[in-house]
């Protein structure tokens, strides 16, 4: 009897002490903490006498208190700044498929239920991101640089496509079979890898610093657009372009309440669509005056103090890189992705290119910052009532992810908060929460009142964050995590890019700089 006593004691020891592993072990897997080896998680579950039901049932309680509000078992929350948005203004992408990919074996994360987009769809992501509303700045850079724009319209968009790819690289590594596996799955898990192990946290910073940036100005550039188009629409109205942006803002401000971006995405997929049609408009009254087209304005020349400006513009149309590990990551076809990028961005040049010639020729020197300006006082109202609705529409994709971005790292319930957590256990916005949103959104109007110029905007914003995350990190995150396996043509293009991003970065902002102090007094002495 005593011995039997002694048997349960010890076989409930054994469990206890594997409960208690178990524990550690799945607190240490949503860290980011994984085996060193093959052996090693082997060794763990030699070690567990438990059977698979009961194990599988720990996982469970161990997941509801750790209170995750994924839906899918053993999933893990979206590393901090990982946004999924579209600036051109289509619907949001799926959640992140993150850690269910991985190529070659099963992968080590869990989780195959999330629904996956096609190649097609995912293409549709890209496409609305690099031929938005910001397109119509394209005619205006090519004023200021001639057929060199043309040709940087061209080499930007290989470019872009280059470091899509080598970005998503990043993402992958060899296991020790040899097989290739996703182990990260955003944008700021690669900068992390990269400043690991002396700073972990550094290289994640840097890129939501960089995306906050962005996003902030991308939606400072939506009032800025809404306000131009309004104020150039109706001259014969007493309304001032900083009231029509004022009025703008006032119809954007119910999106400090937003929890969810379904109704909107919704629009905003049918504004994508008009916003096709419009450039169709434009380009075929652009045809319809073939006849005065003035070829001898394009010419081999630039202006050295606004082609950098023009460099900006034309990086800023092409930014998508900050949400294509998510979108590659909820590809049915992962291995399709490179595929994808090439048709996409071949079809953006050529679409861009067209668009900007046909229309500098169309107008050449009178060319405008928004180009629809340009048109016809009977055709302009009633195409630039379409784009400021789409501009409006579009405004919250980038508002809700700023404020995502803002908010888990500032205001995230644990210790590294700097701030109270913005939702109630309830899930209602605090006040400090719907403070934050509200001042977000008049800072904008701020923005777009005091630097109302579309195309410095425009320029300023490709130069500093546009030129950093489009070829800056990822040649140097390229270089940096996958050094040994590269061939030497490769460092060479990452190099190069590195160098020419770097110079065209330092020199757009500066001359962006100084054109909207040049334009503020300007508009001070008026």
């Amino acid at each position: 009897m005593a011995t039997l006593l002694r048997s349960k004691l010890s076989n409930v020891a054994t469990s206890v002490s594997n409960k208690s592993q178990a524990k550690v072990s799945g607190m240490f897997a949503r860290m980011g903490f994984q085996a060193a080896t093959d052996e090693e998680a082997v060794g763990f579950a030699h070690c567990d006498d438990l059977d698979f039901e009961h194990r599988q049932g720990l996982q469970m309680d161990i997941l509801k208190t750790e209170g995750e509000p994924c839906g899918d078992e053993g999933a893990e929350p979206p590393v901090e700044g990982d946004i999924r948005y579209q600036r051109g203004g289509g619907a949001p992408l799926p959640p992140s498929g993150s850690k269910d990919q991985a190529v070659g074996a099963g992968g080590e994360f869990g989780g195959h239920d999330k629904p996956k987009i096609t190649a097609w769809e995912a293409g549709w992501n890209v496409t609305n991101a690099i031929q938005g509303m910001f397109v119509l700045g394209l005619p205006y850079a090519i004023l200021h640089g001639g057929y060199l724009g043309l040709f940087l319209i061209i080499f930007a968009a290989v470019v872009c496509c280059y470091t899509g790819k080598i970005l998503i690289a990043c993402l992958y590594e060899e296991n020790e079979d040899g097989e290739v596996v996703r182990v990260r799955d955003s944008y700021v898990a690669i900068a992390n890898a990269c400043c690991a192990p002396r700073f972990p946290t550094l290289g994640g910073r840097v890129v939501n610093v960089a995306q906050i940036i962005e996003l902030v100005m991308t939606c400072i550039l939506y009032v800025v657009v809404s306000g131009n188009l309004m104020y150039n629409s109706f001259p014969g109205l007493p309304v001032s372009q900083k009231s029509w942006s004022i009025i703008a803002t006032a119809v954007l401000l119910p999106c400090a309440f937003l929890k969810n971006l379904k109704a909107v995405s919704k629009f905003s997929l049918l504004c994508t669509l008009a916003h096709f049609v419009i450039n169709i408009l434009v380009i075929a009254y652009c045809l319809s005056r073939a006849r005065d087209w003035a070829w001898e304005k394009v010419k081999f020349y630039i202006d050295v103090k606004k082609f950098p400006i023009s460099i900006g513009i034309i990086v800023f149309s092409y930014t998508s890189q900050i949400f294509l590990p998510s979108l590659e990551g909820n590809m049915q076809q992962p291995s399709e992705f490179h595929c994808m990028m090439n048709w996409t961005h071949i079809a953006a040049c050529v679409l861009k290119g067209l668009f900007a010639l046909v229309a500098y020729l169309t107008w050449a020197d009178e060319t405008k910052e928004v180009i629809t300006d340009n048109l016809p006082g009977s055709i302009r109202a009633v195409v630039n009532i379409f784009l400021v609705a789409k501009a409006l529409l579009s405004y919250p994709l980038p508002f809700f992810a700023a404020v995502e971005v803002l908010e888990k790292s500032l205001f995230q319930e644990g210790s590294r908060a700097f701030f109270p957590a913005c939702y109630g256990g309830d899930g209602r916005l605090k006040s400090w929460g719907l403070t934050l949103r509200c001042a977000l959104v008049v800072f904008t109007l701020l923005m777009a009142i005091y630097v109302p110029h579309f195309a410095l905007l425009m320029g300023l914003t490709g130069s500093l964050t546009g030129a950093g995350l489009c070829f800056l990190l990822p040649s140097l995150f390229h270089l940096r995590l996958l050094w040994r396996k590269l061939l030497w043509h490769q460092v060479f293009f990452d190099v190069a890019i590195f160098v020419i991003g770097g110079i065209c970065s330092v020199s757009g902002f500066v001359h962006s700089l100084e054109g909207l102090i040049e334009a503020y007094r300007t508009n001070a002495e008026d």
